[in-house]
């Protein structure tokens, strides 16, 4: 459970929205982060052959990022973790991982967001359906 206590509800963009909002949070930078994330997910899963991605804006005002899919992806991370998540849950992990990345170069502003960005997804991954996994893949 997040440490608020009180339930972070998601949000799907719609195609308006995919522009604006992570304009909004993260300025020009935004195009950083996506790759980014696009890169981390490649390296992580080898089921990952590029696609569409949904946006996701988070009730507590993070924003992240997943695979349009209904597969599981078969995950392998330089940390031991070797499973298979949902997209949504890959999408949770990758993002995470550029966010923890991009947190420490860059832009001061960029990096700064990116952490904050990086606590307020961790605090929604706490009440998914997949987060023993998704914190054993992240640890």
């Amino acid at each position: 459970m997040n440490t608020t206590d009180t339930i972070i509800t998601s949000q799907l963009l719609d195609d308006e929205q995919r522009l604006s909002v992570p304009a909004e949070i993260f300025s020009f930078d935004f195009l950083r982060l996506e790759m980014a994330v696009y890169a981390m997910t490649d390296n992580l899963s080898p089921d990952y052959k590029g696609g569409f991605w949904d946006f996701y804006l988070l009730s507590n005002g993070a924003f992240f990022m997943a695979p349009s899919s209904d597969k599981q992806f078969h995950v392998v991370c330089d940390n031991g973790f070797e499973g298979e998540l949902s997209a949504d849950a890959l999408g949770i992990v990758a993002s995470l991982y550029a966010y923890s990345h991009q947190s420490f170069g860059g832009p001061s502003k960029f990096a700064e967001t990116c952490a904050e960005q990086y606590h307020l997804l961790r605090e929604y991954m706490f009440d998914h359906a997949e987060v023993a996994t998704i914190l054993s893949a992240i640890d």
